[in-house]
């Protein structure tokens, strides 16, 4: 009977010894870490940048939607834009649609042909 006592003690004070502390958190604070720098920081960069883009919009700019439709800027309003796609044909879109902003003169808007 005392062989199972000697044991018991004996696991107990190896139990306390190996204590990890803070030694255990190491992992997850270098997990963090590496989510922080590949995943949260350039998606927030990136939105910074959009936000500033589309505070930037002016009439004329060309632009693409995050629909894919491209066009010339007619008429800004605070959270819209209206874009002039093709003769007499102006869709009106939300700011934060706006994709990119494209190069003068990408954008040709040509007037229909009447000849029929």
């Amino acid at each position: 009977m005392s062989f199972f006592i000697s044991d018991a003690v004996a696991q107990d004070a190896a139990g306390a010894a190996g204590d990890p502390g803070l030694a255990g958190f190491i992992p997850l604070i270098l997990i963090f870490l590496v989510f922080y720098f590949l995943l949260l920081r350039p998606q927030i960069k990136r939105q910074k940048e959009h936000k500033k883009m589309t505070e930037t919009l002016s009439k004329h700019d060309e632009i693409v939607t995050s629909g894919g439709i491209a066009g010339r800027i007619t008429k800004l309003d605070d959270s819209f834009v209206t874009l002039l796609i093709a003769d007499g044909v102006q869709v009106q879109v939300q700011r934060t649609a706006v994709a990119s902003l494209l190069p003068k003169g990408t954008v040709k808007v040509e007037k229909e042909n009447k000849s029929s």
